[in-house]
């Protein structure tokens, strides 16, 4: 019987759009707690009916799992960005019961030997390639989530996989405050000098929010803080050393001490991984994560060694670029660079050798504008066209902007949710693009069309300063395009199968392919132009300024490219090889892998690993040389665009019109390596990435 409290969940109702403007933290344990109670009874129904059909199997299954999937979905979006003290004890209070339910639901036996049915039939040569992939991985996951165990060791591996949810939400909890913690309050103009005029209205923003109401952005006092805009604009511009090393070490220390240290967090979540792998028969836990991926762990070090080597001369060459040009400004840390000087003189070098300067840059690029821009172009290359659809589904916050996205025909194929600004109080720093509902078949209304996908995509991005629109740096430019190109793989999906549509299902190391992939057409002229008015004078953005970006692309490649191989190599070496509680600590393998990967070796108290919350938070664990992975690939798939002409318009709309028939309609229904070949008529090779990032040796043809 459910009470009638339950009834007016707004997370149990039937819902289109998650009603996001409503949900609150009184929700979440009674509505939770309703549905897995519900999709509890629904499992059990199914393990007494299951057959090894699709109707029988599949669709029961997949109505069970979504349903979980958009609920949880939504209410942990909320965490996401518009976090409460409240909102998280509740969700702490019932993660527990829902991680209980997904064991259940991933080590059901019925379910498991339906699909080993499936797959033993006469009638498994006729299954689509969709229907086979989920078979398959349905069956691979059943494995992974511990079905193969005797009692004794599967309720040793249900506590390690509850401890470890409980773990890593500490972890991202324990970054977030000491993120947070961290406040500083300047009032002597000359304290800050060099910071940009967006960062002093930043500062005086965040002033006026923390009590200080007189400030203003010409006369302060200015509030510091470690979230990105602010942290960076410190980092780049700020010319006094003494404010960069304070911010800079409080960064790079954060959550790493006091009753935020994440580092036993650490300790214990990769002991609890290790000893899943080794419950599981594998040897160590990356080759737990490399089972449903595309790499093998030696194919992933190899690529990492392939592009370590190739990077590391070049980046020593910009260290000595960097001391050079220190020395000829007369600058006293010439010989002393430090971590904290770095980010600042690279700015000062970039900007002489290409006078480029990012915030001059930063008028030029109003958000509205490059919206439309991003919008244009996805509708040249792939026909689609993207509306307003604001006030047809409930939003978080009144920043929030929701669009439709039809086909050449004029038909919906789905809808997004946008929010970009920064809000340092409730809202998680980086961008992410999740989806709230995928496509499929099953979960169609009418059971006559399908369930059209819908998304959304995060940013942190300065937000509007006063009168101004919200005005962005060229490297927020590319973050917009990036989480677009994730949305355009869950939004112009053709699959109908719920499990593998969109990016549900997709290699964990192939899905940075579509968003890298857009990355590529900020450098496009015609795009870039259409984007770059000067938001007072609607003047374009002069055609010197953008050669220059042009060959500032490749400005530091070297040290760019060894900052991703040590995030990527030091998280394959905890996971493959690190002994926890052995000779040597966490700290001691960075140590040990920035030796090979760092040109300045990094500080004794470097204590980065405590914030990274990508490999013990997200769902990067011996995943982050994906990014790597995936850039080969989208570097390549680019540079299919480039061999037919970018500037020829009917050949780059006949080969978008290819991407858009394969990398985004196939979603997870074939395997990646697969969808690669099909559209490239090849296999993938690192030599386009090498080029784009100015990283091959100059070979002199004959």
């Amino acid at each position: 019987m459910s009470t009638a409290s339950d009834d007016h969940s707004p997370l149990l109702k039937d819902f289109d759009f998650p009603p996001f403007d409503v949900i609150e933290a009184k929700h979440v344990r009674p509505g939770i707690r309703a549905l897995l109670k519900q999709v509890d009874e629904d499992l059990e129904a199914l393990e007494k009916t299951v057959e090894p059909t699709w109707p029988k199997l599949v669709e029961p299954l997949e109505k069970i799992i979504d349903r979980l999937t958009v609920v949880w979905g939504a209410v942990n979006h909320l965490k996401s960005v518009k976090d409460n003290p409240e909102l998280r004890s509740a969700i702490e209070q019932v993660q527990p019961e829902k991680v209980a339910f997904s064991l259940k639901l991933g080590q059901s036996k019925p379910i498991y030997n339906a699909f080993k049915a499936i797959r033993e039939s006469p009638d498994w040569g006729s299954l689509s390639d969709a229907r086979k992939r989920i078979v398959e991985s349905q069956i691979k996951e059943a494995a992974l989530s511990g079905i193969a165990l005797e009692d004794d060791k599967r309720e040793q591996f249900n506590r390690i996989e509850q401890d470890l949810a409980k773990l890593s939400q500490k972890f991202e909890e324990n970054v977030l405050d000491s993120t947070k913690k961290f406040e500083k309050l300047i009032t002597d103009k000359k304290d800050i000098e060099g910071l940009p005029a967006t960062a002093l209205g930043l500062g005086a923003q965040t002033a006026v929010s923390k009590g200080h109401e007189k400030a203003t952005a010409e006369d302060g006092p200015w509030i510091i803080t470690l979230d990105a805009p602010s942290y960076m604009s410190v980092m780049q511009h700020a010319k006094n050393r003494t404010l960069r090393e304070e911010v800079y070490r409080a960064y790079l220390s954060r959550a790493s001490s006091g009753d935020l240290d994440n580092t036993e967090i650490i300790n214990q979540i990769l002991k609890l991984r290790l000893e899943k792998a080794k419950l599981l028969g594998y040897n160590n836990y990356a080759e737990v994560s490399m089972a449903m991926k595309m790499a093998t762990v030696e194919k992933a070090e190899e690529l990492l060694e392939k592009l370590r080597s190739a990077s590391w001369d070049p980046a020593v060459k910009d260290l000595e670029d960097l001391k050079d040009f220190c020395k000829s400004q007369g600058s006293p840390e010439a010989d002393d660079l430090n971590h904290w000087d770095i980010t600042f003189w690279s700015e000062r070098l970039r900007e002489s050798k290409y006078e480029l300067n990012e915030e001059e840059l930063r008028p030029y690029f109003s958000l509205p504008r490059v919206m439309d821009g991003l919008f244009n172009l996805v509708n040249m290359l792939f026909g689609i066209n993207v509306e307003p659809a604001d006030g047809l589904a409930p939003v978080w916050n009144n920043d929030v902007r929701f669009y439709r996205v039809k086909d050449s025909s004029g038909s919906p194929v789905s809808y997004f949710y946008f929010d970009p600004y920064s809000r340092p109080s409730e809202k998680r720093g980086g961008a992410w693009m999740d989806e709230v509902v995928s496509r499929s078949r099953v979960l169609s209304r009418d059971g006559a069309s399908v369930r059209l996908p819908v998304a959304h995509m995060v940013c942190n991005q300065m937000p509007p300063v006063g009168d101004k629109p919200s005005l962005m740096t060229f490297r927020e430019v590319e973050t917009v395009f990036h989480e677009f190109g994730h949305a355009l793989q869950h939004m112009l999906t053709k699959q109908d199968e719920g499990l593998v549509a969109g990016i549900r299902g997709v290699e964990w190391d192939a899905v940075e392919l579509p968003s890298q992939f857009m990355e590529n057409w900020c450098y496009h002229r015609d795009t870039l132009m259409g984007i770059a008015k000067h938001h007072e004078t609607g003047e374009t953005l002069p055609e010197d300024i953008y050669k220059k970006l042009l060959a500032a692309r490749t400005f530091r490649a070297g040290t760019l490219s060894l900052r991703q191989l040590r995030f990527a190599t030091v998280d394959l070496e905890l996971h493959a090889k690190y002994v926890p509680g052995g000779s040597e600590s966490i700290y001691c393998v960075d140590r040990r892998v920035s030796k090979r990967t760092q040109v300045l070796p990094p500080l004794p108290e470097d204590k980065f690993l405590a914030s990274f919350s990508h490999i013990f938070a997200g769902g990067y664990a011996a995943g982050y040389y994906s990014y790597k992975w995936a850039e080969v690939l989208s570097a390549d798939a680019f540079s299919a665009f480039e061999d037919v002409g970018l500037e020829n318009e009917k050949a780059v709309k006949e080969t978008g019109q290819r991407f858009r028939e394969t990398v985004l309609a196939l979603g997870g229904g074939k395997a990646p390596l697969e969808v690669f070949v099909q559209f490239r008529g090849r296999e993938p090779s690192p030599e386009p990435l090498l080029r784009h990032n100015g990283l091959l040796p100059v070979t002199t043809s004959a």
